[in-house]
Parts: C-alpha cells; structure tokens; sequence
C-alpha cells in the first residue's frame, strides 16, 4: 500500500506528527487533517482545480463557471437537536457550493446503509434530505446505496455531491483575503458542536441547545446581492472558527486580527465551553458562515445579513493585516493579544 510514497519526504513549518496509522484527528479539520491533504492528497492528485483548496473546486468550461463539491457524513448520532444526518448531508454540500458564490443546482447522493438500520429511521432521514433539498431550491438527480455487513458501519453514512453555477463577476476563494478587508460572521456561534455533544453523551447546558443546520445559499445571494466586494466565504465546520481564519490566512498569506468580546456566543455555549474546558472557536458550525468582505462594503453587506433571517446577529468581528501574514490573533477582553492557532485534531470528533 506505501509502494511509491516516501513518507520520510514529508515536511512541514511544524514537524510532522509521526502516526504511521489513521487517528480520529486526521478527520477533524485542524492540523493533522491538513497535513495529510497537503503532503498526500494533494500531491497525488495535482490539478489546477485541487490546487485552490477551496470549499468546491471552480471549473472553467465553455457553458460558464461551474462549481463542485462532494462531501461526506459520519456524524454520530444520526438524529439530533435541529437536524439528522439527512438535512446535514444536503445543506453541507449546498454550502460547500455558495461558499464559492454559486447558485447551487444539482446534488448527488450516495448511501452506505448498515445491516440492521430500521428502516423507519431511513425513511425519516430520507424525507429530511428531500425537504432540505426542497428549501434550498435544488434537485436530488442521482445516488447510489450499498450496505454493508451489521457491525462494519454506524447505521448510515451519506455521500453527497453538488454542482452549480457561478454568476459572472463573482470572484470568491480563500486566497482572495487582502489587508484592510472585514471579518463578518454570520450568527452565533459553537451551536452546532454543542448540540451534538448533549445529545452524545447526556449533558445539560441550562437551556436546550439546537443545531443551525441550514443552507446558507439564500443569505449569500442577499450578500452578493447587496455589493460585490466580497473576497472570501467559509463555512467554519470542523475546526470552527479557528480553523477556519487559518486557512485563509495562509491561503491568502496574509495576518487576520479579531477582538474576543465582539464574537457572538450564545450563553448556552459558552457556559458549556467554560464547563468542559473548551474554546468556542473551536467548536463546530454548520448553518452559519465567515465572510471576509473589503471595507467599504462592510456596512451595506452587514445590514443585508441581517435583513435575512439566517443573518440576523451577523457582526464585524475583526480584519485583514498585512502584519504577521499566516497567523490569527485575538484581542482578549483585558486588552491583550493571543495567537488562535488550528488545533492538532478536533475538540469533538465525528459531527457532520
């Protein structure tokens, strides 16, 4: 299996964690997660496209600018507070699309199915991805299912792929980032992470905590709609916010500054974070977005956020820097300054 890769090749600004089998933070988006696509997938599957590293890849073809992604789902439990692994496999990859500007259309749907899976829970998934798919305004128009022996899965896991369309003169991606630029996120933030971990292993915040799954395509094209100055679109999932201003720190090569007290998180979030040691900007997110917009465009795509109901507690929360390119810093409460690196692996693995 390792004819062919020199693994001893391998190199990195930091040493290379040396796991010569898969962990769990290999999936979890923080740095583990990135080595192995930089020093393995990316390489071994070279192309203009992959090279961008964005949330779907942009293909120039003689119709028009397209974009497409494909994503899978493993996130255990299968049901939780505001969504199921169905509406979480449809509005991922609808994101993973608008994230790039475009007008999501078509979805793909692979099911990998477990001997034993209810077959009433399957239906209840099913009709979420239908009625997801419905609300985002795009077409379920392939699929595939195989299943595999009882004890060899988790129930159910989905793949899906998108594709759409990129209007003309949108210009969005990771590397796009320039000093002077906002940082907006779209909403409160951790909601997502913590609603899996309450239902995972038992625990109560003080007030129920629900996932904000959604597809953000409709809030973007608010955005876009309003000024076209915006560079950068993330979704901060795995990884969460951290990992997310990281990636487009190095991608861009550029420094991002944000201020603490400006982030919004919802009590229950961070009184579950301040109880389980954990830093909401590390916690999951999947129904809210980073934009990086340039300044003059802030305030009028701010307000059409917050126009839309999946914007309305957007905030400016930070900027682009030329200094300290690569790296994110946030100013503390008591005027300080600290550096927000991505974590090895994941706070909470499996949860999307």
């Amino acid at each position: 299996m390792q004819n062919g890769i020199d693994f001893s090749s391998w190199a990195c600004p930091v040493p290379l964690r040396n796991y010569p089998t898969i962990v769990m933070g290999h999936g979890g988006g923080g740095k583990l997660s990135a080595e192995l696509v930089e020093h393995l997938f990316a390489p071994a599957f070279r192309s203009t496209a992959l090279d961008a590293l964005g949330d779907a890849a942009v293909l120039d073809l003689p119709a028009g600018r397209l974009a497409y992604s494909t994503d899978s789902f493993v996130v255990r439990p299968l049901f939780f507070p505001g969504g199921n692994i169905g509406s979480l496999a449809v509005n991922g990859t609808v994101n993973d699309l608008a994230m790039m500007g475009a007008r999501p259309l078509y979805l793909t749907a692979g099911m990998i199915l477990e001997e034993g899976l209810p077959l009433a829970q399957l239906g209840v998934i099913v009709e979420e991805m239908a009625a997801a798919a419905r609300t985002a305004g795009v077409q379920i128009v392939a699929g595939d299912t195989k299943v595999v022996d009882k004890g060899h899965g988790d129930g159910i896991y989905i793949n899906t792929s998108g594709i759409g369309i990129i209007p003309a003169g949108v210009q969005i991606g990771p590397g796009q980032a320039r000093p002077g630029d906002a940082v907006i996120v779209s909403g409160e933030l951790g909601v997502h992470g913590i609603a899996i971990l309450s239902v995972r292993e038992g625990l109560e915040f003080g007030a129920p905590v629900a996932s904000d799954c959604a597809a953000l395509n409709g809030l973007v094209d608010a955005m876009l709609s309003a000024h076209p100055g915006v560079h950068v679109l993330r979704d901060p999932t795995r990884g969460g916010l951290a990992a997310t201003l990281n990636e487009i720190a190095q991608a861009a090569r550029v420094g991002i500054a944000y201020e603490e007290r400006k982030l919004p998180v919802p009590p229950a979030v961070a009184a579950a974070c301040d109880m389980l040691g954990m830093d909401p900007v590390y916690v999951a997110n999947e129904g809210k977005l980073v934009a990086i917009v340039a300044a003059e465009a802030a305030d009028a795509i701010l307000t059409a956020m917050r126009a839309h109901p999946l914007g309305g507690q957007a905030a400016i929360i930070g900027h682009v820097t030329a200094q300290h390119p690569g790296v994110v810093v946030a100013r503390t409460g008591i005027g300080g300054t600290r550096v927000v690196d991505m974590q090895v692996g994941e706070q909470l693995p499996r949860i999307c």
